[in-house]
Formats: C-alpha cells, structure tokens, sequence
C-alpha cells in the first residue's frame, strides 16, 4: 500500500463533499467561525435566515461553493461574506478568516436597532406608587 492511498482513504471519512468542490452550508458557516457549533449555524439555516446570492436558504445541506455570497444576521450585525475557499477542518481563527472575504465589515453604525430599553425605575410599581395611583383614580 502507498502513501497516496492512505491520504484518499481520510480524505473520504472527513467528507467527500470537498472533493467536488462544494461543501454543506452548516459546515462552512461553523468551519469558518461564525457560529460555536454546528447545531447553531443549521438552526439559522432552517430558520430560512441565510441567503445565497440573495435567495433564501432553508436546508442546512444546501452546497456551497466558492465564489457564493452569503447573507445572514449574527448578533446585532448583518454579515455580507463571499466564500472564498471551502476548508477542511474547524481550525484556528487565522484559518477560519482565510476561508472568506468579509465585504461588509461589522461596524458600530451598521448595528440593527437594540430593543428599545426602559430608564431604571419604570419597570413594575412600587407598593407607594400603586398607592398614589389608586387614589388617583378614586378622586375621579
């Protein structure tokens, strides 16, 4: 047996899907770092919330290849990537950031809106403020 047998035989239990040039979309998403796990980035799949060159996704074994732009949302951002290798492991970070071209930076501007926040102190009565509003209400 040669060497170059035994690198075709592992190539097939990490996933043959690199082999022809595509890869599962879940596994790219966590290959490249944008979610902890796996289970993440298909939920966001499912969720119908990544789009592939502006059309919806809803399966987490949807193929990409490179050259494919994604759309999604993560945290407060939305995150504009085009693929630009496929990867073969989750590796360190410096890897993961070779895997993509970031076309739309995430910066403090481009944030989606926070939930409107409520000031300290306005959330539920206090027992005298209840009071004063209950003799509020008497009076008219």
């Amino acid at each position: 047996m040669t060497d170059g047998d035994d690198d075709d035989d592992s190539l097939k239990g990490a996933g043959a899907e690199t082999g022809s040039g595509r890869l599962r979309l879940d596994k790219w998403l966590w290959y490249a770092r944008f979610f902890k796990t796996r289970s993440l980035a298909a939920k966001l799949c499912a969720a119908g919330a990544v789009r592939i060159g502006g059309a919806p996704v809803t399966k987490a074994h949807h193929s990409v290849k490179p050259g494919d732009v994604l759309t999604f949302a993560q945290g407060r951002h939305i995150r504009v990537i085009k693929i630009v290798a496929l990867g073969v492991r989750r590796g360190p970070a410096p890897e993961a950031q070779a895997l993509y071209e970031d076309l739309s930076p995430p910066a403090p501007e481009t944030a989606m809106p926070r939930a409107a926040e409520r000031p300290s102190g306005t959330g539920r009565p206090t027992k005298a403020e209840r009071r004063a509003t209950e003799k509020l209400r008497e009076e008219f």
